[in-house]
């Protein structure tokens, strides 16, 4: 009995804390959450109507009964761009599919290249398209848009700003609402539908909040692997765990590459030291392609061709479970494997983030997976109108429209004994040190709260003096 009353005595003592500070943040971030959860909706959408949009580009008209070979789609491609550099291949995945042949031009911007789509049965060229990475225009532009609002640099503050606060207001959430008391366990996973005016409406919001909780964690802490700040305090905490994204080993004995200006390596034969190859000795992509696959690299391949001191990579880029992501390295002079990296021997971290990244990006599980995203965007943005509402229910009397709902009273955290203070203290700023947008944002929070308890008190008319 005595632990019980101490544990409700905690809860007791936190719960005001976790509703002020579940208030402001709602209040303040749900316009920045709003804005990410339509943007990725957008996003979770893009996959397929980039399918509709370029269905020319990306499909064939007649599926033939055998492919030509690689390198006669790729000289298609450079009569198409004589102007362009051929950087790498990506060998049609499905039989319907075109081949893609990735370019760098001239007047691009950063991070951009041309896709050239060449049919693989005919070597006709399709199409050209400006791609950023594997997205086509609609959606590498949705994707700069749900990450920056087209805004560059000072737009991507919103989507770590919202991502950063994303898990703490579910969490948060969560938790006041797994600890409120109800006459009925049902009541906590399904709305009451019995429930009316603000009961009804965040009866609404806890239910759809409790089951939509572990993906908005999963997004947001994903999401921050892509932010400037987070995102490197993320990437250092993970180099030192071990847990870095290995790549496989492409460089060439002497440093330089077969296609290049010298071939340096010595290659050994029978305890003899021979002399390298001649200085162009390139196999070809076709060569060096049937060298991975008969290494076992084999499904969605993309080929980089060899630069200055560098062989041929072939990656899988199967996303999809049961992935495919692994890759070789290829020796332009003979074909030989020089590296091989297979993702079962990715670190256990590296491999998570692999699979978190993809989850976020909708690829893992597919359609079935957009959908997914999909769901918890449109989630987002009804506990988010749920929010505001029952804000504006709160407000002090209905005669006077112009009032909003009062904030949880302050103090709350005077109620804390010290043995929690202390550590939620802690905790709080180590969080906020390693997510700064967070940290930063909490300590305007509070400095806002402090000045307007300050101009409350100063507004709060003197207590009537004794007769």
């Amino acid at each position: 009995m005595a632990s019980r009353r101490a544990g409700g005595g905690g809860w007791a003592a936190l719960r005001p804390l976790l509703l002020r500070m579940h208030f402001y943040a709602g209040l303040l971030i749900a316009p920045l959450l709003f804005l990410a959860a339509t943007t990725g909706l957008l996003y979770a959408g893009s996959w397929q109507a980039e399918k509709i949009l370029y269905s020319h580009e990306l499909t064939v008209p007649h599926v033939g009964e055998a492919a030509v070979p690689l390198s006669t789609q790729v000289k298609a491609a450079r009569g198409a761009v004589p102007e362009g550099k051929v950087l790498g291949v990506w060998p049609a995945p499905e039989a319907d599919a075109t081949t893609r042949v990735i370019m760098e031009r001239p007047g691009l911007d950063e991070g951009e290249t041309l896709t050239v789509f060449v049919d693989p049965y005919t070597a006709d060229v399709r199409g050209q398209l400006t791609t950023a990475g594997d997205a086509l225009p609609l959606r590498a532009w949705l994707s700069e848009f749900h990450a920056s609002l087209q805004l560059g640099e000072f737009g991507r503050n919103y989507s770590e700003l919202a991502a950063s606060w994303l898990w703490v207001v579910a969490l948060g959430g969560l938790a006041l609402w797994i600890g409120r008391r109800r006459s009925r366990r049902a009541d906590l996973v399904l709305p009451d539908r019995k429930a009316t005016g603000r009961r009804k409406t965040l009866s609404w919001h806890g239910t759809v909040g409790l089951w939509a909780a572990i993906g908005l964690v999963g997004l947001s802490a994903t999401g921050l692997t892509w932010s400037k700040y987070a995102g490197e305090n993320i990437g250092q905490l993970q180099d030192r765990l071990g847990g870095a994204t290995p790549s496989v080993a492409a460089t060439l004995a002497g440093g330089a590459a077969g296609g290049s200006d010298e071939h340096a390596g010595h290659v050994m034969t029978e305890g003899m030291e021979m002399p390298p190859p001649p200085p162009t000795a390139d196999i070809g992509i076709d060569r060096a392609v049937a060298a991975a696959r008969a290494a076992g690299v084999t499904e969605s391949l993309r080929v980089t061709l060899p630069a200055k001191g560098k062989g041929y990579v072939v990656k899988e880029n199967g996303k999809t479970l049961p992935v495919h992501l692994d890759s070789v390295a290829v020796d332009p002079a003979d074909g030989r494997i020089m590296d091989e990296l297979r993702f079962a021997d990715y670190p256990l971290l590296a491999q998570l983030t692999r699979f978190g990244i993809d989850l976020h990006m909708g690829l893992t599980f597919g359609i079935a997976n957009q959908i997914a995203l999909a769901a918890l965007a449109v989630a987002v943005m009804f506990l988010v109108v749920w929010g505001y509402r029952m804000w504006w229910m709160r407000r002090p009397t209905k005669e006077r429209r112009l009032s909003a709902g009062r904030a949880q009273p302050r103090g709350a955290w005077r109620k804390l004994p010290v043995t929690a203070l202390l550590p939620f203290a802690c905790v709080t700023a180590a969080v906020g040190w390693f997510v700064p947008l967070l940290g930063i944002s909490l300590v305007a929070f509070l400095a806002v709260d402090v000045v307007l308890g300050f101009v409350a008190a100063r507004r709060r008319p003197a207590a009537a003096p004794q007769g």
